[in-house]
């Protein structure tokens, strides 16, 4: 459960206990990591966020609260679980440096990590840091130094860096359209140069009746048209009456289109207030999912539904692929406020934050699950939450999963674990195979590319679709290699001695980058 959703703890949920947990076969579930295992939660407590892979092959991720200091942390963990804390919030004086990280990292191409802090900073509402992996962290900017917060304040998601270099990003609040969202301001959309220098793109709420959406909790995307995508938590709408979410299009300059504005059918059976990002599949079209509306069925403790997958076109048709809780009890889950992952297989794997197989718990309404959907639309429940005495396995996941390279998906639970239940990291295989991932995923010729993985010592090629690359070998899970004058768009493999491993996403070649000259 966000933040900003936490008065529907009190929310009266009546369902029927069902006491055995359902795993899907072949699954293998693990708790890799039950945080405030040490003393004064020193390690952190309450990660909100997805993971994110690092070149050294370890996973990184954010603490709400926790940390030396009590205000949040940054982490490195093993893919066997073993956990360092990396940097603790607050550490300087009025904690300039940022308090309460809720949101992703993302590593750059300068292999440093970016992320934001929800409050503090020179202002206290908020910064942008850069971290490296060793544990210096800088903060290139403190929200709130315009006045009346026309630059925003309180950035609820990471950040993605453009093919530009720069990194783009969203806040709840601020901006300066203060009638529609109590006096707090909409929200914003801005970038920053890795220097620190920002520009605000668009001030949600700058339409009649809000009609381009405001507060905006996710992320945003950066499309293959160059674009951004993102959602708007809430208002929107021709009129602003349903006031239950946008997805809009933002270009690189600052030019807001809104896509499609949720709860546009009878009783808002398209989805209502997305709280998560967008994917961009392989299929071109965008999927994401609302914590709220669907398909009404009879047994969602919510008014208008339990939450939805959807499909939208960059023409902005949606399709409702999955309405949430369509049985008694919820098995499937429901109320998904993170964002899809397009896996290897290609299908897309979430979580919910309420809902599965064990109802008895958190509440009443269930502690959530792991799900598998097709792009048609098909729903397989993969693990229900609390399936072990005292919800051990975590609970309530916020954040979306990630696939790493060994083919497994990596994720996080705001409570359960062992200490007092403030959190856990996960690892679920579904008998996916080891991959390797693209750091940019685009780009020109000579351009340099990271690639992320595992088993490199040995590498004997690496080809960006069919067209041989110069690469360097830094390390077993890690290599560098320059995009040849031959590529074209396609896929990146690797040819290591223990097999080749191909990339999960084609590399694509930016507009007129490629001149092969072959021999007559």
């Amino acid at each position: 459960m966000t933040k900003l959703s936490a008065w529907r703890k009190g929310y009266v949920v009546i369902l029927f206990c069902v006491a055995t947990a359902f795993v899907a076969p072949a699954q293998t579930f693990t708790t890799l990591y039950s945080f405030c295992s040490q003393t004064n939660c020193t390690d952190g407590a309450e990660p909100y966020a997805s993971l994110v892979q690092g070149a050294d092959g370890n996973f990184y991720g954010t603490t709400y609260i926790g940390g030396a200091y009590l205000f949040g942390s940054i982490f490195k963990i093993t893919p066997t679980g073993t956990l360092t804390t990396v940097y603790s919030f607050c550490s300087q004086t009025n904690c300039v440096d940022g308090e309460l990280p809720g949101a992703q990292l993302v590593q750059a191409t300068d292999r440093n990590f970016y992320g934001t802090t929800e409050e503090g900073g020179a202002y206290g509402y908020g910064t942008v840091f850069k971290i490296t992996a060793a544990g210096a962290l800088t903060t290139l900017y403190s929200f709130c130094s315009q006045t009346s917060c026309t630059d925003g304040w309180q950035p609820q998601a990471g950040l993605v860096q453009g093919t530009d270099g720069n990194f783009y990003g969203t806040t709840y609040f601020g901006g300066g359209n203060l009638l529609e969202c109590g006096d707090l301001g909409c929200g914003t959309v801005f970038k920053i140069t890795p220097s620190g220098t920002l520009t605000t793109l668009h001030i949600f709420c700058s339409q009649t009746n809000c009609a381009d959406g405001a507060s905006p909790q996710a992320g945003l995307i950066q499309a293959t048209d160059g674009n951004f995508y993102g959602t708007a938590s809430s208002l929107g709408g021709s009129s602003g009456i349903t006031a239950a979410g946008t997805v809009f299009k933002l270009t690189p300059s600052g030019t807001l289109t809104t896509l499609y504005s949720f709860c546009s059918q009878t009783s808002c059976a398209d989805g209502a207030y997305p709280q998560a990002g967008l994917v961009e599949a392989t299929d071109g079209n965008f999927y994401g999912t609302t914590s709220e509306g669907g398909t009404p069925s009879g047994y969602c403790p919510y008014p208008y539904g339990c939450g939805t997958v959807f499909k939208l076109t960059l023409t902005g048709a949606l399709t409702n692929l999955y309405s949430f809780c369509p049985q008694r009890n919820c098995l499937d889950g429901w109320q998904p406020e993170a964002g899809l992952v397009q896996a290897t297989d290609g299908s897309f794997y979430g979580t919910t934050y309420s809902g599965g197989a064990n109802s008895m718990g958190c509440g009443g309404g269930g502690c959530g699950a792991v799900f598998k959907i097709t792009t048609a639309g098909a729903q397989t429940t993969l693990y229900s939450f609390c399936s072990q005495a005292n919800c051990i396995d975590g609970e309530e996941p916020t954040a979306a999963l990630l696939q790493a390279t060994s083919g497994d998906f990596y994720g996080t639970t705001y409570g359960g674990g062992t200490k007092g239940n403030l959190g856990t990291v996960f690892v679920l295989a579904t008998g996916l195979g080891p991959f390797v991932i693209l750091e940019p995923n685009s780009g020109r010729v000579n351009s340099t590319v990271g690639i992320l993985g595992q088993g490199f010592t040995g590498t004997t090629s690496v080809t960006f679709n069919g067209a041989a690359a110069r690469f360097k070998v830094v390390s077993d899970t890690f290599i560098t290699a320059s995009v040849p004058g031959c590529a074209t768009t396609g896929p990146v493999i690797v040819l290591t001695p223990n097999g080749a491993l191909t990339s999960n996403l084609p590399f694509r070649m930016l507009e007129g980058a490629s001149v092969c000259h072959l021999p007559r």
